[in-house]
């Protein structure tokens, strides 16, 4: 009976003992998580039908890869249109900054010396020569006058004496009408050039010359400031017309961002996409981390800490990291935590980059994040 009593004894003092030491014994500093990888999602500004898929899930793709291409539908016709309208624009400021050719400038200035000269002639008036010359003119029509009147009274005095015929009287007649119209026209013409050139031809032909003096003036001067800066505005607008086109004709092809691996991709040729909307993803192998949370009962490391990861399929071997972000707002623990005592308690969540290990690691696999080795960088 004493021997059960003694065994008894021991047993509990065994398990008191155990239970002592389990809550005086130092746990491992350590928070478990799973490695992540920055995941991007792709797709087109521009959206519309996948013309080509030229890559596979799981293939490793290098920066500026084209991964689909979808099809322009109208794109190239509008960008052909808006090129056009850029050499139009361009044409029309190349010839406003050149100004007029020297042959239109020389053209207006032959132009303004034409109307000068005929002013100055219609200031100055008739020529001593021409007015002598019409009176000249005036005197000789006087005198073929006088012979037709002379000759239409002899012809009639022969009428009287049944001597000359009716046609000979008329056409003495005539003679005589076409010699005292003659004589009338040179009349008009010399009392106009006695009495100069009119004050209304005069005017007329000043408003004339300074029309064609401003014609000249403004071929000499070139085309306004105003106008050159409007035309190069107009190009300027044409121009960033085409860029946007073609803007949205760089968007059909869709191109890796990054050295990577694609994730996620299910289209086939023929499918549609959408404008801004993703299309696939990929991930990116060179920035692994893992995501922890740390108990509210448990040192934890400020941002910037180096530390330690293990993974189990890596058995001995310690991957360099640090701490990137810790929450400063407490949590409850999510339901995938691996300790069940610990699901209860307020958590931290905690980002980890890691440094090395990059090469055999992968996303999805579970790791410890080892605190214990922590030390500001």
């Amino acid at each position: 009976m004493i021997k059960r009593i003694l065994a008894a004894t021991v047993v509990v003092a065994a398990l008191v003992g155990l239970l002592v030491f389990s809550q005086l014994r130092p746990r491992a500093n350590k928070i478990s998580g799973f490695i992540e990888a920055d995941e991007i999602r792709l797709g087109s500004r521009q959206g519309g039908r996948v013309q080509a898929v030229l890559v596979e899930e799981g293939q490793t793709v290098q920066t500026g890869a084209v991964l689909l291409e979808l099809a322009p539908f109208d794109l190239l016709d509008q960008r052909s249109q808006a090129a056009a309208q850029v050499e139009l624009r361009q044409a029309e400021l190349d010839k406003l900054t050149a100004g007029f050719r020297a042959e239109e400038v020389a053209q207006a200035k032959a132009k303004r010396d034409e109307l000068a000269a005929r002013l100055t002639e219609l200031e100055v008036g008739p020529r001593k020569e021409t007015i002598e010359a019409a009176r000249a003119r005036l005197n000789q029509f006087q005198a073929e006058l006088a012979y037709a009147r002379s000759n239409f009274e002899r012809v009639q005095g022969l009428i009287a004496k049944q001597a000359a015929t009716a046609q000979e009287r008329d056409q003495a007649k005539q003679s005589l009408d076409v010699a005292q119209s003659r004589v009338q026209a040179a009349q008009a013409e010399l009392a106009e050039l006695l009495a100069g050139t009119r004050a209304e031809d005069i005017a007329a032909a000043r408003a004339q010359l300074e029309q064609a003096e401003q014609a000249w003036q403004l071929q000499k001067n070139g085309p306004r400031k105003e106008d050159i800066a409007a035309a190069r505005a107009a190009l300027q607008s044409s121009q960033a017309a085409l860029q946007a086109i073609d803007t949205r004709i760089a968007e059909l092809k869709v191109r890796s961002p990054i050295d990577g691996v694609i994730e996620s991709l299910d289209l086939r040729k023929g499918d549609l996409v959408g404008a801004n909307a993703p299309a696939l993803s990929m991930i990116d192998p060179a920035r692994l981390w893992v995501r922890a949370f740390l108990p509210e009962d448990m040192p934890g490391a400020a941002p910037g800490a180096k530390v330690y990861v293990t993974v189990d399929n890596q058995p001995g071997r310690r991957f360099a990291a640090h701490v990137a972000f810790v929450a400063r707002q407490a949590e409850f623990t999510p339901s995938n935590i691996q300790t069940p005592e610990k699901r209860s308690q307020q958590v931290f969540r905690v980002k980890v980059y890691l440094d090395e290990g990059l090469d055999v690691l992968r996303p999805g696999m579970p790791a410890d994040v080892w605190l214990e080795a922590a030390s500001q960088p």
